[in-house]
């Protein structure tokens, strides 16, 4: 890995701030928006990121006056950048004279200027233009005293994750010979001698286009590989360029590590970014989107290998983009900014600083919203800034975890293609099931990619690892015998890289460390749900498995697999593995996450917290521990706590009180 930095920015304390557009305004609201900046305690801003047509109105013709002027302005007020490359939307002119460079569809259509990311990832002709407009800024700004961070582009991959334009189809071809060598290899990993799809030479091969039917499902899986590669090599491109012109200023990108994304393989990129940066937005018609928030948050962490990390974008209040965008609750900006800092964010920013009058983005709210100063949005922005304020001394500290949660981008791709056993299987929610049970238990998890050293974590889950190696199947064996109670859960091990199915019946690869063996998967049809014996539920699947040196810990008490095993237990060295051929319902999966957190010997942060009461502490290396409480409840709550409330500047002695809503932080103190 890099040798990222603990955190890059010159700024008190947590960064605070947001995405700052000031192209779309008149030098007066300019004038004032330093005013307002200062009144919030805004350190940090990102600029220029769709700018590019701004900065360069016609091929070679730059106007940079606008721009010097606003970084001198920030600078004067003590505020410092993460300058953009103004790469994320090429403009105009470049697209009317290399319509090339468009980004296609599956079907051929043709994504056109007007919005933006309207370019082909892999296409050499805008890879050029983004280079040179990358160094003349880099090269413009390079001593400016404002210029904290770099920040590469913007999301990549959100619009347009796969392109399959000629320039992608021949970076496709590239990318295979470098995987495979061989045309002959990729036909035995692809499989081509079903429907003789047989290749001659790397020239006949395609990127998945619309088919009669059914794709190549290696091909596909192949192709979300590749595009991920080729989004991160565009990064890697423009990186190098301003590491070599300012190799002191580290860059980032904004990740989207909401467990809606999947097509980006963060954890591939980990290693390319001086500081981990996500993008966040809650769900509004999720009356439980705080603990996909809070997934998000540990994913970032996890991507970040533990260290402090950056919210680079979420919102005060409604987004522009849902079918129905409804404003945030009084309370509720300052607890989601709190649970991305409880969970390891040494910044919190938003998108974005001005709320726009015209465009796609007129609606989303900002921290200086439509109707401006006199107003709660900006008044809860005022005091987020005093919050976090009274929080920097928590910034450099870490969050520790004794259970990991694993998450698999390939296994993500492939399991839930077509011509499967269901189509109703939702990876992200089956992620979300199990987290959702640590969540409630007030149990921290880290989250990390299959391939992780599990070894120091007590408990590890592992929710539908569909495909796997042979080596990640060994390391999670070997952390269970080397004593971590592991727990996989139905339609894992099925396959390997290539998706080929590993024969002998399932789970594939993980019959012997599980000692079970399917012969057959049972899916069941919409609607359809069973008992189990300890009076749960389970619908969606089902196995007809039997026991080959595992115990039965919940059998079928109904249906057509009645009295066969349903969840199973097998002792492993010092550890144990379970195995859930089944979906149990929320009270089943809470109930096994409990018995596998209690022979773990793992223990919640605060035993004995009240329902909806959200805890985290983060650590410093000195010993000292601050203790994230969040409210998402109605209700007043006590919880037990020792030392001094950061927020409100106030002794804790035995409980601290959280009124409805409310949020607590608390460097812990032991009772004398």
């Amino acid at each position: 890995m890099t040798n990222r930095r603990t955190w890059p920015l010159d700024t008190p304390g947590i960064a605070y701030g947001g995405d700052y557009n000031p192209e779309q305004w008149p030098l007066d609201v300019q004038v004032e928006d330093i005013e307002l900046m200062r009144e919030a305690g805004v350190s940090l801003l990102s600029v220029a990121i769709f700018s590019w047509a701004r900065l360069e109105p016609r091929e070679g013709v730059h106007d940079f006056g606008w721009l010097d002027a606003v970084l001198d302005r920030l600078h004067a007020a003590g505020i410092r950048v993460a300058l953009a490359t103004a790469t994320a939307s090429p403009p105009p002119w470049l697209t009317r004279k290399h319509p090339e460079i468009l980004p296609r569809t599956a079907d051929g259509t043709v994504l056109h200027q007007g919005a933006r990311q309207s370019y082909a990832i892999a296409s050499p002709v805008f890879r050029r233009y983004a280079l040179r407009m990358t160094r003349t800024l880099a090269e413009r700004y390079a001593g400016h005293p404002a210029l904290a961070l770099w920040h590469v582009d913007n999301e990549l991959g959100c619009h347009v994750p796969h392109d399959f334009s000629d320039a992608s189809a021949a970076a496709f071809r590239t990318w295979l010979r470098e995987r495979y060598g061989t045309v002959d290899a990729l036909n035995a990993a692809w499989g081509t001698a079903f429907w003789s799809q047989r290749y001659d030479s790397f020239d006949e091969v395609l990127p998945p286009l619309a088919a009669p039917t059914f794709v190549n499902p290696t091909q596909r899986l192949d192709f979300a590989r590749f595009s991920s590669d080729e989004h991160l090599a565009h990064y890697r491109a423009l990186r190098d360029v301003l590491r070599e012109v300012t190799p002191d200023v580290p860059a980032t990108t904004n990740f989207m590590m909401n467990t809606r994304n999947k097509w980006i393989d963060y954890f591939s990129w980990s290693a390319e970014t001086d500081v981990i940066a996500n993008d966040h937005y809650l769900i509004a018609a999720d009356p439980e989107a705080h603990v996909e928030l809070a997934l998000s948050a540990d994913l970032s962490r996890g991507v970040a290998g533990g260290a402090p990390w950056m919210l680079m974008e979420h919102s005060t209040s409604a987004v522009n983009w849902q079918p129905r965008n409804r404003p945030k609750h009084p309370g509720e900006m300052l607890r989601n900014s709190l649970a991305h800092v409880a969970r390891g964010a040494d910044a919190v920013m938003f998108f974005q600083w001005r709320q726009s009058l015209a465009g796609a983005e007129k609606y989303h709210s900002a921290m200086v919203p439509h109707a401006g100063r006199d107003t709660d949005v900006f008044r809860s922005t005022v005091a987020l800034g005093r919050s976090l304020r009274a929080l920097a001394e928590v910034r450099g500290s870490r969050v520790r975890a004794d259970v990991a949660l694993v998450l698999d981008y390939p296994s993500w791709w492939a399991a839930e293609q077509d011509a499967h056993p269901t189509e109703a299987l939702d990876y992200q929610a089956e992620l979300l099931r199990w987290y959702r049970a640590l969540w409630k238990l007030g149990v921290t998890a880290d989250v990390v990619p299959a391939d992780a050293d599990l070894g120091a974590y007590r408990a590890v889950l592992a929710p539908t690892l569909y495909s796997v190696t042979d080596a990640v199947a060994a390391r999670i064996a070997g952390a269970a015998a080397a004593g971590t109670s592991v727990l996989l859960t139905f339609f894992s091990g099925i396959v390997d890289e290539h998706d080929h199915v590993r024969p002998g019946g399932y789970p594939g690869a993980f019959r012997e460390l599980l000692g079970v063996r399917s012969e057959e998967f049972w899916p069941f049809l919409e609607g359809e749900a069973y008992p189990l014996d300890d009076g749960s539920t389970a619908d969606l699947w089902g196995e007809k498995t039997r026991l080959e040196g595992a115990e039965a810990v919940r059998v079928w008490a109904g249906g057509p697999l009645a009295g066969r095993p349903a969840v199973t237990r097998r002792t492993v060295g010092r550890g144990a593995a379970w195995y859930v051929a089944a979906r149990p319902d929320e009270r089943g999966v809470d109930r096994l996450v409990r018995a596998l957190l209690d022979e773990a010997g793992v223990t919640p942060e605060v035993p004995g917290l009240p329902a909806g009461v959200e805890a985290v502490r983060r650590h410093r290396a000195d010993g000292t521990r601050y203790l994230f409480l969040l409210n998402h409840t109605a209700e007043d709550v006590e919880v037990p706590a020792h030392g001094r409330e950061l927020l409100h500047d106030r002794a804790v002695t035995g409980a601290v009180g959280l009124p409805a809503h409310g949020s607590a932080v608390v460097r812990e103190e032991r009772p004398a």
